[in-house]
């Protein structure tokens, strides 16, 4: 029962998410980029629960980023749920205690998603400008949403009473 409703606010909170990146978010716009919701949640996950909680909260995520956008059925998608798995492999093997690796978690996870999603849509249509759309969106976006990740963190730890599970103790180095 209790999985079940973990589950059930996990789903709830990921579309909460996704629809606020694709409705209200516009309104903290700042030079022409904003910050990746989804990406945040992938990223949290990734830390908290492992590569499978991450892609799938990538695969929910990436649906709705796909319908409300003008990409292919599918684009975001597969960037979410690579960058998700990526997020959880690196994320298992750091100590992700303090802000600021958490923060770089995320802006290395920003990045990751930028550049498959530039891949993607320069595969798909060559005279896309892949370069700079990486210059003035993709780094930008990066440092704009890891800059969201303390506040996120901190919403997503109180929404699933999540408490610090790495400690210290004596005796080991």
């Amino acid at each position: 029962m209790i999985t079940m409703r973990k589950n059930a606010v996990w789903v709830f909170a990921v579309v909460v998410a996704a629809m606020l990146e694709t409705t209200w978010i516009e309104h903290v716009r700042l030079l022409d980029v904003v910050p990746n919701l989804t990406l945040l949640m992938i990223s949290y996950f990734a830390i908290a629960n492992g590569e499978e909680r991450a892609m799938w909260t990538g695969a929910i995520g990436g649906v709705f980023q796909d319908v409300a956008s003008n990409a292919v059925l599918g684009h975001n998608v597969l960037c979410n749920v690579v960058v998700g798995y990526a997020a959880a492999r690196v994320a298992s093997r750091m100590i992700t205690v303090h802000p600021a690796a958490k923060a770089a978690l995320v802006f290395s996870a920003s990045i990751a998603h930028g550049l498959v999603y530039v891949g993607v849509a320069y595969v798909q249509d060559p005279t896309t400008a892949a370069f700079n759309g990486i210059i003035a969106r993709v780094v930008p976006a990066a440092f704009y949403t890891a800059l969201f990740t303390p506040i996120m963190f901190f919403a997503l730890d109180r929404a699933f009473k999540r408490k610090r599970e790495w400690t210290l103790k004596k005796g080991t180095a």
